[in-house]
């Protein structure tokens, strides 16, 4: 790569947006290959390959620098904590390449930034532990705490966590599948089209694509570059979607002609499912916190080419007195810990607490106490998050249920993190009167 700017330096840039200035790496990573478009196929992918690595399994890095540093990573200078991350990262997971473009490819990059002086440093803890990689000691499986939290790179309180809620067995599935290739779940909008239709489009413009094994509304796909520059998705041939968030549009019993609220509904997968049920009917709020979000949901809705939808910016605790009893259905989709989503979204674990997770129950609390009152009698809330955590889950649905005597519980589906699934939660609530 002949340019002022190589793929290791446009990774560390992308390592440092994450880790010191708390950017989501979704989307640096993909800002970035939008910047960089004229790269060729080969360097994006390493750059997404090597970012999303390094960031998923960052605590495992670390451990393994700590068995060759003197200096600890907890007092390493970002700057080349993130280039030793990056390139054990590549030493480790990287079989094409060599060890020794690892190494020097790490001490150029340190060079290049002002730290030349560490270059003997950088080098000596690489080549050590590329010498010695498969003889590192791990914890043993007689601590499962610590031994699950480094081997899948989970930070304790969260392996502590599902440990009491789910077990062992059931808890390294969970973190065994975020490492698993997870193709991108996509819900065919059948107003405009099929799924065998779309599907030979999508090979025609080269994407591999395979039906969903669970969902008929849904397809896999993968081996595409940059999602904007295919037409299909230009065009509105589907929405991406994950297949658990699919089933809350299903599962509300949506009829031609009602009137839907989601309260919650940024970038509006679940919104534009509820429109595309009524089938040109009826009418879809979309509402979220901010304008930037709104913008999103109306991106969307404008790509798929819906009329029977709209996207309003509103605080969900805010009471609105002109919602009263004016949903047939309520979507309630709510802020959330996202720990059934870590595998796609790598960096979330080092982020959340578990102080804010308490805090976020309370939040869900706060905002079904004031929706409810947006269901008419009749009506259906459904209620739903995209973590496993059943303080958030299976508790909060029991709350509401004894504190709303108005609503009945009919039925809830926790499901686990998997290849074919993100973990999710939802419960569909009836107004009884």
């Amino acid at each position: 790569m002949n340019k002022e700017i190589n793929e290791r330096e446009l990774v560390l840039g992308i390592l440092l947006e994450v880790t010191k200035e708390g950017q989501k790496s979704h989307i640096v990573i993909r800002s970035v290959l939008e910047k960089y478009q004229y790269l060729d196929k080969r360097e994006r992918a390493f750059i997404t390959r090597v970012s999303e690595g390094t960031i998923e399994r960052m605590l495992e890095l670390d451990y393994i620098i700590d068995q060759f540093s003197k200096v600890k990573t907890n007092k390493m200078k970002p700057v080349i904590l993130n280039i030793l991350r990056s390139a054990v990262y590549q030493l480790k997971y990287m079989d094409n390449v060599p060890a020794s473009a690892a190494c020097n490819e790490a001490v150029k990059l340190a060079v290049k930034k002002g730290f030349g002086s560490l270059r003997g440093f950088v080098n000596g803890v690489l080549r050590n532990i590329s010498r010695n990689l498969d003889g590192i000691p791990y914890p043993s499986k007689e601590e499962p705490l610590r031994y699950l939290s480094v081997v899948y790179s989970m930070p304790d309180w969260i392996v502590r966590q599902w440990l009491s809620d789910y077990g062992y067995e059931t808890t390294e599935a969970i973190l065994k599948s975020m490492y698993e290739e997870h193709p991108t779940t996509v819900r065919v909008n059948s107003g405009q089209t099929d799924r065998e239709a779309l599907k030979e489009k999508l090979k025609r413009e080269g994407v591999e694509v395979k039906e969903h094994p669970l969902s008929e509304e849904a397809l896999l796909i993968s081996g595409y570059d940059y999602l904007g520059s295919l037409e299909s998705f230009r065009d509105g041939d589907y929405q991406i979607q994950d297949v658990s968030s699919i089933e809350v549009a299903k599962c509300a019993g949506i009829k031609p002609g009602d009137y839907v609220i989601d309260v919650c509904a940024a970038p509006g997968g679940k919104a534009l499912h509820a429109a595309q049920l009524l089938a040109g009917t009826g009418h879809v709020e979309a509402r979220d916190l901010t304008e930037q979000k709104v913008e999103l949901i109306r991106d969307n809705i404008a790509r798929m080419g819906f009329a029977n939808i709209e996207a309003v910016q509103m605080d969900a605790t805010c009471f609105d007195t002109d919602s009263v009893e004016r949903a047939d259905v309520l979507l309630a989709d709510l802020p959330c810990s996202g720990l059934g989503v870590l595998a796609k979204k790598t960096d979330l674990k080092y982020n959340i607490t578990e102080r804010q997770q308490e805090e976020l129950v309370e939040l869900q609390r706060q905002i079904l106490g004031v929706v409810k009152s947006y269901v008419k009698p009749g009506g259906t809330l459904v209620y739903s998050t995209c973590t496993v955590n059943k303080k958030e889950n299976e508790e909060n649905a029991a709350w509401f249920a004894e504190a709303s005597p108005d609503f009945a519980l009919e039925f809830e589906k926790q499901t686990l993190p998997s290849r074919e699934s993100d973990g999710f939660y939802l419960a569909k609530f009836k107004r009884i009167r």
